[in-house]
């Protein structure tokens, strides 16, 4: 039988596609369809952002997600924002060499 934890596998691999086409989608599609009627699980909304500002100003981001760090970015300057992400960044690349490597092979995607 199949389990949550091999269609959590499964759409993870789907995900992770470097190039991903129409079946890519079919197949999450259905392993997300499969796994919400079997264990009752929706899959989670992606947040929402955007640098457009309502007075105008382009470094404004306005990102809607369900985090401390979503709530701590909303509405800041980006240039603000960029250099503590990336002084983060560099103290992962230190600690956490794996985690860097998978995080700057997101940014390239």
């Amino acid at each position: 039988m199949i389990t949550e934890k091999d269609l959590d596998e499964a759409i993870a691999e789907c995900k992770g596609e470097r190039n991903p086409n129409a079946n890519t989608c079919i197949k999450l599609a259905s392993y997300y369809t499969i796994r919400n009627e079997m264990f009752g699980k929706e899959q989670p909304a992606e947040p929402m952002y955007s640098y457009a500002a309502a007075d105008g100003s382009k470094n404004t981001i306005y990102y809607n997600g369900d985090t401390e760090f979503a709530e701590l970015i909303n509405g800041r300057d980006i240039y603000d924002i960029l250099p503590v992400i990336e002084e983060l960044a560099e103290t992962v690349k230190v600690l956490l060499p794996r985690a860097y490597a998978g995080f700057i092979r997101r940014l390239k995607n």
